[in-house]
């Protein structure tokens, strides 16, 4: 039976934590294709087991790292704090690492992130900070890379994500040759196992569901506006934030201040016609192909990482960011009746190709 490490900065726990879902998901598929998966949680105080994985602290291991013995590392979101330290350290106890780069930590993120809104607090100076501290980070993973090349592997959640992490990280492009893969991440089971129903009674035209309306990449305003300049629309909006403090709400946009859970979602999306999610900066955007794969028409913004994400899929929209007033209308007429379950973000092809390839670093 093939051992996988999997280092984690956080990670769900038993106390109803969520954090790092995505690893998670990873984690439970991997499992059930008969892979003994380890999870290393930076952040845990004490072992436990959750879907039947264990799940152990940094601590446990510098006591125990020599008993043990896997044939893959395999690193989700690396940071410097604590992936690069345990690599510094325990590297050279793997024969193969496995890099899964998901957003941020590849990222300029001052110069990549939209401008925040005008009335979110910031701190020149922190941001000045985080330049330099981003442009460390970039010299220390491209260092590390140099030295450690023939031992190390990268998945990326998108083609976005490598071009920016070519772009910022700069490392030689040899050293990469043969060694990347691209593959989304999956969406939930139950996306992928419900279907949207275009025939039930519609309270909305548009749904749009945000964790945080405060974040300027997350386009509220865009909705907002949209909201404003088509009365003859109905729009929903859900997420937590203080957006609706500094912004005067349309009449015709019901906002639901919270955060739902994951079961939750299917109804509410069965209560519009079409999602619509602009967004100015995405990894890959896992809610938007949630929707899709749920089989509901989803109307998005005009950005390579969109294109990229949803070309080709007949039930997804585009617009502009800037709020062309006739796009929304045109976008909508066109998709709203066309109800397509894609199967591009199943786990047949995310996990399973994942899978298939870290098959190939294995055996190679």
């Amino acid at each position: 039976m093939k051992k996988y490490l999997v280092l984690s900065t956080d990670y769900p726990n038993l106390q109803g934590g969520l954090m790092l879902a995505y690893v998670r998901t990873r984690n439970v598929y991997y499992k059930s294709k008969g892979i003994d998966i380890t999870v290393l949680n930076f952040a845990a105080t004490e072992n436990y087991i959750i879907d039947g994985i264990n799940v152990i602290t940094y601590k446990w291991f510098k006591e125990h790292h020599e008993e043990l013995q896997y044939d893959l590392l395999i690193s989700h979101a690396p940071n410097l704090k604590w992936h690069y330290r345990f690599l510094c350290k325990y590297d050279k106890e793997f024969p193969k690492i496995v890099f899964f780069f998901h957003g941020h930590e590849v990222l300029k993120i001052n110069k990549v992130y939209s401008t925040p809104y005008p009335y979110v607090k910031r701190n020149r100076i922190m941001e000045k900070i985080q330049d330099i501290y981003d442009d460390f980070k970039f010299y220390i993973w491209r260092s590390y890379i140099k030295r450690k090349h023939e031992n190390l592997y990268y998945i990326f959640v998108s083609n976005w994500i490598h071009e920016e992490f070519m772009k910022w990280v700069r490392p030689n492009p040899a050293y990469l040759e043969g060694r990347y893969f691209i593959t989304y991440n999956c969406v939930g089971e139950l996306f992928e196992k419900e279907r949207f129903n275009s025939n039930s009674p519609k309270r909305y035209d548009f749904v749009t569901i945000r964790a945080n309306l405060d974040g300027s990449k997350y386009s509220v305003d865009i909705v907002n506006e949209l909201a404003k300049r088509h009365p003859e629309y109905n729009f929903l909006l859900i997420g937590c934030g203080e957006f609706f403090n500094h912004y005067h709400q349309a009449p015709n946009l019901e906002w639901r201040n919270c955060r739902l859970q994951h079961n939750e979602i299917t109804s509410v999306l069965n209560s519009a016609r079409c999602g619509l999610m602009p967004t100015r900066t995405d990894a890959q955007g896992v809610m938007m192909c949630e929707m899709a794969a749920f089989g509901m028409p989803v109307i998005t913004s005009d950005i390579p990482v969109c294109h990229e994400v949803f070309d080709n899929e007949p039930n997804i929209g585009f617009i502009n960011n800037d709020l062309n007033p006739d796009l929304l209308s045109e976008e909508y007429l066109r998709i709203r009746d066309i109800s397509y379950k894609s199967g591009k973000y199943s786990k047949t092809n995310t996990c399973d190709m994942e899978l298939a390839n870290i098959d190939s670093i294995i055996i190679e």
